[in-house]
């Protein structure tokens, strides 16, 4: 349990980080975000995800 909230807090600051530097980027970012049709979006976070499911792997061996 302790592993994991360790992992949630560092993924915490990572997602944290890029709204305390750059917030009015982030702003037009998520303005672009919102143009993006869905299937683009799924398309997106699913390999964002086999990604992340790739580096655990390689991070447990």
């Amino acid at each position: 349990m302790d592993y994991f909230l360790c992992v949630l807090g560092m993924v915490m600051i990572v997602e944290g980080l890029p709204y305390f530097a750059v917030p009015s980027r982030i702003k037009i970012w998520v303005q672009k975000l919102i143009e993006l049709p869905d299937s683009s979006l799924r398309l997106m976070g699913f390999f964002l995800m086999l990604a992340g499911l790739g580096l655990v792997y390689l991070g447990r061996q």
